[in-house]
């Protein structure tokens, strides 16, 4: 079958280095604008309603980072097998696998949804949030459960996007998605106070979703169902279950670190609020250290996943070099710029002379540079995961962002105090970076049949 008429790029051919740079500069992009969206609404709700709200606003999005990590994991599932499908130059395939991820992205939105709207005031309880704090935190957390299904459908259409080589579609979706935002927020925030900062953003996603699907099927994109290809919404098991089966493991291995989260700042709200607004804050600037190595991650994940499909294991390796080199010198360049400037880059989101700019340096300083490692640890399990290797990396992030980190926070933390969550921040780097490292060099996830390589499902067979 011959390739759609659509935005599509053959990620197999060209010189390595060039192909990824272009390919991940788009992705870059929408982490930029992604970060950029959320540093916004943080800078609204930490100025119009001031640092109990930032701090509620922060344990959120602790709880949402461990939501959508887990669905993350499933729509980097679809890239992978939807990028393999690519490789192969199967057009049917892709439109299978597009159909089995949307109706289950849909189904799963609602149900996570409906239980974490109702689970609101046990979590917010759990995480030992500020007496304080707590009312807004609720307020914040349900208003945000009420949008799920529709944050995961904008957030599995890019995926799916990347796999067919278009990084190009989700960069115009997320700027046009960051300009509502920002004309939205000071008014609703105006209006409903911390839960407008929530509606703000579903509001946002809810348009942007309806021009995905618009734009789909205007361009005439292989992800765009018509017809007869409704019925691949209702997955057939030969579709559902490869993504489940990769989803499932990717989808811990993200939410593990989500987990991971939630119990620092569990640990971090016993340090009282001026410590939970600086980590809140400062985790707002380590959305951006972060962004190099998830765009490079993306993309490597993206062209690996053509390149295996298409059976180029010749350009695998020199994809990790690239990767791991690239995401290297940029984060590195962001690092020291954030080092030299945390003092009024924390000041954009917390008062003047507060006490918590100086912790959130403090923080800084300890910490940002294992964003370097941890980079490296991404982009290699990017590689092996998009041959369908899923296990191994998720025991790396469980033994890494649960065991090892735990085992310093909780004995060091009589002696250190809060020092010793920072240091269990990089036991954790160091140990998933090298066990990454290790099973990229030594691993046998070469030796697997690609999980992409679904068999094709007989006409007759389908519902």
């Amino acid at each position: 079958m011959s390739a759609p008429l659509a935005r599509t790029r053959d990620l197999t051919q060209g010189p390595v280095a060039a192909t990824l740079i272009s390919f991940a500069l788009p992705s870059l992009a929408v982490n930029i604008l992604q970060t950029l969206n959320g540093t916004i609404s943080a800078i609204y709700v930490g100025k119009m309603i001031g640092p109990a709200a930032l701090a509620a606003a922060a344990n959120a999005n602790m709880v949402l980072f461990a939501v959508f990590s887990l669905v993350m994991g499933f729509a980097m599932a679809g890239t992978v097998l939807v990028g393999q499908a690519v490789g192969r130059k199967d057009w049917q395939e892709v439109k299978r696998v597009t159909g089995a991820a949307v109706g289950l992205f849909l189904g799963a939105g609602l149900i996570i949804g409906a239980l974490g709207w109702l689970a609101t005031p046990l979590i917010v309880d759990g995480l030992a949030v500020p007496d304080e704090v707590v009312p807004l935190a609720n307020d914040y957390l349900r208003m945000v459960m009420l949008g799920i299904p529709i944050n995961m459908f904008t957030m599995l259409v890019p995926a799916l996007l990347r796999g067919v080589g278009d990084s190009v579609s989700p960069l115009i979706n997320m700027a046009i998605n960051v300009a509502l935002c920002v004309a939205l927020n000071p008014v609703f925030i105006g209006w409903w106070g911390i839960e407008g900062a929530a509606l703000a953003g579903i509001v946002a996603n809810l348009l942007c979703g309806i021009l995905q699907i618009v734009t789909i099927h205007r361009r005439n994109g292989p992800l765009a169902l018509r017809g007869s290809d409704l019925r691949y919404l209702k997955p057939d098991q030969g579709h559902a279950e490869p993504l489940v089966r990769m989803g499932i493991p990717l989808g811990l291995a993200m939410m593990i670190m989500g987990v991971s989260q939630l119990i620092v700042i569990g640990l971090v709200n016993r340090e009282g609020m001026q410590t939970v607004a600086a980590f809140g804050a400062i985790s707002q600037l380590w959305n951006f250290l972060q962004m190099p190595a998830f765009a490079v991650s993306i993309a490597v994940n993206a062209m690996a996943a053509q390149n295996i499909g298409a059976g180029r294991w010749d350009r695998v390796g020199r994809l990790t070099q690239t990767g791991v080199i690239i995401n290297t010198v940029m984060t590195t360049i962001l690092l020291i710029g954030m080092t030299i400037f945390a003092t009024p880059l924390l000041g954009l989101f917390l008062p003047r002379g507060s006490a918590a700019i100086a912790i959130g340096a403090h923080i800084n300083l300890l910490v940002g540079w294992t964003y370097v490692l941890m980079g490296i640890s991404s982009i290699v399990s990017s590689v092996v995961r998009a041959n369908g290797a899923t296990m191994i990396p998720m025991w790396i992030q469980a033994i890494s962002g649960i065991a090892i980190r735990f085992a310093v926070a909780f004995p060091l933390y009589s002696l250190w105090g809060a020092d010793a969550i920072w240091a269990s921040f990089v036991a954790a780097a160091f140990s998933a970076t090298a066990m990454s490292l290790a099973y990229y060099r030594w691993g046998k996830w070469r030796d697997l049949k690609p999980r992409g390589s679904v068999a094709a499902v007989p006409e007759t067979a389908l519902p």
